[in-house]
Order: C-alpha cells, then structure tokens, then sequence
C-alpha cells in the first residue's frame, strides 16, 4: 500500500509542478490497512492561517478512527505558507507515516527541469527525482506537519451518531478538498 501511495502522491506533484503549481498539503487516514481518502488542506493564507489550516487536517483522521495517516507537503511549500525557515532537503516532497505510536518520515528530494515559462511569469517545471535518504524514524517535522500527526489520534468526542460524517460536512465547508473512497464515501 505504502508503495503504491508514494506513486499516487509523486504523480500528483509531477502533474502539478507541469502546470506551474504545487500540491497542496494532503492527509491520507488509514483504518485497519484501508485508505479512507485523500483530503488537501483549505485555501491558506501566509502565517498562523497555513499554521492552523495545516494542522486540522488531523481532524479528519481522529474522526475515522484511523491506526494510521500518511501527510504529504513540499519543503519549501509549507517554509513559505508557515513563514518558517527551510528544513531538511529544497525542493523535497516529505511524506510522514504517522500512527499512535510515532512516526517515519521519508523525503523524495529533486531538482527542477524548466519545462516553460509563460508570459505572466508563471513556470512550469519538471521534478527530477533524485536518491532519496533512508526513512527517518522520528523524524524532524515542520510545527503545523507534527500538530497534525500528534493530534490526529486523538478521538473527537462529537454528540452525533455519525462523528465522521459530521468531520467531512464540516472540513469540506471550511473548503478542504475531501475525496473518499467509496468503502468510507458518505
């Protein structure tokens, strides 16, 4: 499974990156081996908004019920959104599995190839993936990334029979992209 969404999530950046845009940061819940969905943070504005927004993604993962969650960021992406300095590999996709007991970072570093440059400034770009280093054991993570894997199996206690249905309403009405799969889809 692990593979298999390393490959989703580096197609995801790859077709982004070759329309001029980076992947905003996403959550993946697992339950019991079983991904549950994909869900990208809100729109974000610069400072303590990215800090927050980032950091809800655990909301999500807490109301599943989920034993683990798999984060997805671009180093200099979350630097920027966070105002906070640059750590570890630029440019980096970083991907953190995270559960109750800890976490692994991984990181797939590259290098941009100029695939174009429009009139209006924006580039379009190609990654090209280099080595990556081996995983990372506890891994240093960015704040909001670290909020979002300790909260994230903390239960949410919600007066309502349907606690995960209500997170999803409310997440996808504060404008996060949520996209489930059709065993957990509502």
């Amino acid at each position: 499974m692990w593979d298999a969404l390393v490959d989703v999530v580096k197609s995801a950046y790859t077709a982004g990156l070759g329309e001029g845009t980076v992947p905003r940061p996403l959550i993946m819940p697992l339950v019991r081996g079983e991904l549950v969905g994909m869900i990208w943070v809100r729109p974000i504005k610069v400072g303590e908004d990215a800090l927050t927004g980032i950091a809800e993604l655990a909301n999500i993962v807490a109301a599943a019920g989920a034993d683990e969650a798999i984060l997805a960021w671009e180093t200099h992406d979350i630097a920027t959104a966070c105002q906070l300095p640059v750590v570890g590999p630029a440019p980096c996709l970083n991907m953190v599995l995270a559960t109750r007991d800890g976490h692994v970072l991984h990181q797939f570093p590259y290098s941009e190839q100029l695939i174009s440059r429009s009139p209006e400034g924006w580039t379009s770009v190609a990654p090209d993936w280099r080595p990556a280093p081996a995983p990372q054991p506890g891994g240093e993570l960015v704040p909001p990334i670290q909020a979002a894997a300790n909260f994230a199996f903390t239960p949410i206690e919600l007066d309502h029979p349907d606690p995960f249905g209500v997170a999803v309403v409310l997440m996808e009405e504060d404008g996060y992209s949520v996209r489930l799969t059709e065993a957990f889809a509502r």
